[in-house]
């Protein structure tokens, strides 16, 4: 048996909205591995086995597939959203550097991450330039992330928050909000979007003024207008003109 290794986006929630591509591989699949919820997605079958990790694991995973795949398995390393945005694609290559290259054949398949399944619920509040940061300073200094958010808001990118708060980092995201209050002002407009495209989704837009800590978990992607973005009705969009 000729062995392979697939990294997959499995998208946000839905498994309407996880590609045809991508259940292709998984049908194919003698390994999936995975940060436990991720796998708990996969239906069981014969002839498939389960690969479950924890989230700070990700190179020991990147490196369990590939001597996985090295033996012959058709093995999937599964990611929510697209694996190629703060997830698995980045940390498989990093387990490659310094190695031969694998004669086993590699794919990134791509999903659609939940900045973008959240922009849809909402309107089209990435409809121009835009940036996405992921909050966690689990691999980064706080400091970075704060230069980053001050220049993105200098710059006036609406923005995407990935991982902006959980219950190990309860006060990053409350700094961020008081960070962002001091670049764009009170008025900006903030959405957050959690569990999309699950029965649990709920949506809600708001200022930054209105907004507080409590309001974003680890299922929330919160997404910050641009001062153009605003709203229509029950939407909210940014124009695709500049100001």
């Amino acid at each position: 048996m000729t062995g392979w290794l697939t990294v997959a986006g499995i998208g946000p929630g839905a498994d309407d909205l996880v590609t045809p591509q991508v259940r292709a591989a998984l049908d194919q699949a003698t390994d999936v591995l995975g940060y436990i919820p991720y796998v708990a997605r996969i239906p069981p079958r014969e002839g498939l086995e389960l690969h479950r990790s924890d989230n700070r694991q990700e190179l020991y995973r990147a490196r369990g597939a590939l001597n996985l795949a090295a033996q012959g398995r058709r093995v999937v390393v599964v990611s929510s959203g697209d694996p190629g945005v703060f997830a698995m694609a980045s940390a498989l290559f990093e387990a490659l550097e310094g190695q031969p290259d694998p004669a086993f054949e590699i794919r990134i398949l791509p999903g659609i991450t939940a900045m973008l399944a959240a922009a849809a619920r909402l309107g089209a509040p990435l409809g121009h330039d835009f940036c996405a940061i992921n909050l966690s300073d689990n691999l980064k200094p706080w400091a970075l992330i704060e230069r980053r958010l001050r220049l993105a808001a200098q710059a006036d990118f609406a923005m995407a928050f990935y991982n902006p708060r959980s219950k190990s980092r309860p006060g990053g995201f409350g700094r961020a909000l008081e960070i962002l209050r001091e670049e764009c002002g009170p008025d900006r407009l903030i959405s957050f979007a959690r569990a999309i495209s699950t029965p649990d989704e709920c949506l809600r837009t708001l200022t930054l003024a209105e907004a507080t800590p409590e309001m974003a978990d680890m299922r929330s992607m919160v997404i910050l207008g641009s001062s153009t973005t605003r709203r229509v009705g029950r939407w909210v969009y940014t124009p695709r003109s500049a100001p």
